[in-house]
């Protein structure tokens, strides 16, 4: 597809606020470390199949499916680029309380959440790399940008891996302490991050407005091929069906908050990555409560059943 206004165009967004978006998301992803442990890890040694699961759906598949349906539906350069993006993030912040919520494995969920944000510092900005260059209109876009995947490594291991690391001590330092403070800063710094993020929309609305309906059915259809990744997979591999749940969940539920940030440091908060990136972050949240839902529907009714 051509180049559009929607290409050239970059999302305002101050310094400071960008700032401030770094610091909550590292709180945020802190909070989440406060309730893991070294022992949430013993599930990749003792069942070690359903987590490579989790892990090549969320890192490799969704991708290389992301990929297909970007060269199927080409869709504009910026949006493309925008779709790769988010696929290569890890899972989401809220993943593991809506796998909890339609009965999935929820130790599994953890686990899968703490190794894909370690994994995450180089998979991350390898993902964007790799397919981004495979397709035509958005490796121009790399090549335009040049950016250092060094320098996104760096970012991403500061944003995710350093307060993941900070948060499993704690938790290992002072359980109880651990236990209060996630209660309290998982929350807050969640919806203070969705805050930013609507702000950031509420200052270029003119933009949001003239092309949500462009990119919802696209974040809607991109949505729907993520959950349908882990599902497949999962049960291509014969896992059971909680593991299934929360690998469907874990690779539906991605982490656009980190995206966001990407988009607005290394790429200057170009309008289709960042309008892809927050509908993404606002849409997951609806998709993932309505999954959970049906699932916990189809549970109780088959429990009734028996």
């Amino acid at each position: 597809m051509t180049d559009t206004l929607l290409d050239n165009i970059h999302i305002n967004y101050n310094g400071e606020a960008l700032w401030t978006m770094n610091v909550v998301l590292a709180f945020v992803m802190f909070g989440i470390a406060l309730e893991i442990s070294v022992g949430d890890f013993k599930q990749l040694w003792s069942k070690p199949k359903p987590v490579l699961v989790g892990v090549l759906s969320q890192f490799l598949v969704l991708p290389a499916f992301t990929f297909l349906l970007v060269w199927s539906i080409d869709p504009y350069p910026s949006i493309a680029l925008g779709m790769f993006m988010v696929a290569a993030c890890p899972g989401g912040n809220i993943s593991n309380f809506i796998s909890h919520l339609a009965g999935g494995n929820t130790a599994l969920s953890v686990c899968l959440t703490a190794i894909a944000t370690l994994l995450a510092v180089v998979m991350t900005p390898l993902n964007l790399q790799l397919w981004g260059s495979f397709y035509g209109p958005t490796s121009v876009i790399l090549k335009e940008v040049a950016i250092s995947p060094w320098q996104m490594v760096k970012l991403v291991g500061l944003l995710l891996g350093l307060p993941l690391v900070l948060g499993m001590f704690v938790n290992y330092w002072k359980p109880r302490l651990a236990f209060k403070m996630a209660k309290i800063l998982k929350v807050v710094s969640l919806l203070f991050f969705i805050a930013l993020v609507f702000l950031a929309l509420y200052n270029n609305r003119e933009v949001f407005f003239d092309y949500i309906f462009y990119v919802f059915w696209i974040v809607l259809v991109h949505n729907i091929l993520a959950f349908f990744t882990g599902f497949s997979l999962a049960k291509a591999f014969g896992l059971h069906t909680p593991d299934t749940k929360s690998i469907t969940i874990e690779t539906g539920i991605q982490n656009s908050g980190l995206g966001l940030l990407l988009i607005f440091t290394f790429f200057d908060g170009l309008g289709g990555m960042a309008l892809l990136a927050a509908f993404w972050g606002i849409w997951h949240i609806v998709s993932g409560l309505v999954l959970a839902s049906l699932w916990n529907a189809k549970t109780v009714k088959t429990q009734k059943l028996v």
